[in-house]
């Protein structure tokens, strides 16, 4: 199984970062305290500028969880059609070449899911095999495109597209002045993505999947994830994020790599989920890798922030793009995310 395309869609509203400091500060009013706070921790996460699903200022009227959730499955469908279409497109198939869908998302809820809609919306096929996906957080890109893989394994004529849709700014809670949201805030942007993944039978276009790998961390859900009420989504954001990144992923990934027969040597590129500048610090440390080693991920930071799941694969993009590798090069995809997990795949050239 490889990769077909790849491809991002974002929403039409773009902010520099001294833009969005300066509507919250306006919304948060005169605060001196928490204004100081907010200047620090933004200047802090190594993000330019992100897309936001409405402009700044409509987000005053979403003042309940069901209005935000009704911009979020609008822009869900919008973004989901374009990122996918643009994946076809790239690859030479059409739409009916699509037969599975693998649908990730933290940002929201539906019911029917976006994919459903989005069968109906593009008209895909009625035996389409949908697969929507809701909890993994920041570690779904990586799972998405696992689950991706082993579906056309096991069908190696097929093509599976991998969705996703993370509209963070529609998670932001207003009445909240703790650091976890006062950093998301500074952090979290808007996008999505997609990847076309073809069985063994398919032409290849991309890299081969050559295997995968998951590793959970046993007691460890107040790590990160959301607590969810009336008000929505409330995010947990432990400061004890990349310690556990660091105690973690550096074994997991040489065990990952000596069940293939490799070290980190062998490794040519690393394609990994942005998370922020402590986490990938953490990452860099864990793995023992220099900063231009991830600077395609410190890239992806800085331009859009942090996407959650959509994350890695906007690296992926990238690389797919304008950074491929030379043929026969093997490269780590990996991310991190709720549970506490890690999800890895080894790529080749």
């Amino acid at each position: 199984m490889h990769i077909l395309s790849t491809a991002t869609a974002y929403p039409a509203h773009y902010y520099s970062q001294r833009e969005v400091v300066d509507a919250l500060l306006a919304y948060w009013g005169e605060d001196a305290k928490i204004g100081a706070v907010l200047e620090r921790l933004h200047a802090r996460t190594g993000v330019d500028g992100r897309y936001f699903s409405r402009r700044l200022e409509e987000y005053h009227a979403l003042d309940t969880w069901g209005k935000t959730n009704n911009v979020w499955i609008e822009v869900a469908e919008e973004l989901g059609e374009r990122s996918i279409d643009c994946a076809l497109q790239q690859a030479g198939l059409e739409r009916a070449r699509i037969g599975a869908i693998f649908f990730v998302s933290v940002t929201g809820v539906a019911s029917p899911s976006i994919d459903a809609r989005l069968v109906n919306r593009m008209q895909l096929s009625p035996h389409i095999r949908r697969n929507p996906v809701f909890g993994l957080g920041c570690v779904a890109g990586a799972a998405g495109l696992t689950r991706a893989a082993d579906y056309v394994r096991a069908y190696p004529d097929q093509v599976a597209v991998l969705l996703s849709v993370e509209l963070c700014s529609l998670t932001w809670q207003r009445d909240d002045m703790s650091i976890a949201n006062l950093i998301s805030s500074g952090l979290f942007g808007d996008g999505a993505a997609a990847v076309l993944v073809g069985g063994s039978d398919v032409p290849r276009r991309g890299p081969r999947i050559v295997a995968s790998h998951c590793v959970f961390y046993p007691d460890t859900e107040d790590v990160m994830g959301w607590d969810i009420s009336e008000r929505g989504f409330r995010i947990v954001l432990s400061p004890d994020v990349p310690q556990v990144v660091r105690e973690n992923l550096g074994c997991d990934v040489d065990a990952f790599l000596a069940a293939q027969g490799m070290t980190r040597a062998d490794v040519g590129s690393w394609i990994m989920h942005t998370g922020g500048p402590k986490v990938l610090e953490a990452t860099a440390d864990a793995l023992d890798l220099s900063r231009e080693a991830l600077e395609v991920s410190w890239e992806a930071l800085r331009r859009v922030g942090n996407l959650s799941s959509a994350s890695v694969l906007v690296v992926l993009d990238e690389v797919m793009k304008h950074r491929r590798p030379a043929p026969g090069t093997r490269s780590v995809l990996a991310a991190m995310g709720p549970g506490f997990c890690a999800e890895m795949l080894l790529l080749e050239w």
